[in-house]
């Protein structure tokens, strides 16, 4: 069963904050997250066409709400199997250029199976981008530029997450995931 849409936001937070804030996988998540400027929208259906139009809607959401500088899509219901949720991400950023938003809008790629390409399942590095629901992270490109611009060695940051991750443990981390969710 899953959870109530608050207990999804909040797991998510705690997540945003446990992982990515308190191992520093993202240098710029903890601006959005300390101001409350981030928009979590859970999606609870399993309707890919309905997804498809609210990943459109978060884009006109957020050409309207300037205040919010980045946008969590959770996918509570869907996409279990990780290679569905591949698809999903390429319909979603084809959507990003069929709408133009390309340059304006960027998605980054949550998941919790999240494998890299050439990684193996039990990889501690697939734990930069592994979370409790599948979901969509838009980000403005403006700001993301903005925040690239005043960090040095920007490049070097999925390189020292991997160093990271690698010493936590792929154990440590998935209890640690679990822990979130449980």
């Amino acid at each position: 069963m899953t959870p109530d849409t608050e207990t999804i936001i909040q797991q998510t937070k705690n997540w945003v904050s446990e992982i990515v804030i308190d191992l520093q996988l993202c240098p710029f998540a903890s601006a959005a997250f300390n101001t409350n400027n981030i928009d979590y929208t859970v999606v609870h259906r399993r309707d890919i066409t309905r997804h498809l139009q609210q990943i459109a809607d978060c884009f006109t959401f957020l050409d309207d709400h300037e205040n919010i500088e980045t946008q969590l899509l959770i996918f509570s219901d869907a996409y279990k199997d990780f290679d569905n949720y591949l698809d999903l991400l390429h319909l979603a950023n084809q959507i990003l250029e069929d709408l133009k938003y390309t340059g304006i809008y960027q998605l980054a790629s949550f998941h919790p199976l999240y494998r890299f390409a050439d990684s193996m399942d039990n990889d501690a590095s697939n734990y930069s981008n592994r979370s409790p629901y599948p979901m969509l992270h838009i980000l403005r490109e403006k700001s993301l530029e903005q925040a690239i611009t005043g960090y040095p060695d920007i490049e070097k940051v999925p390189e020292k997450n991997i160093r990271k991750l690698n010493k936590i443990g792929y154990v440590r981390m998935r209890k640690k995931l679990d822990s979130i969710v449980e």
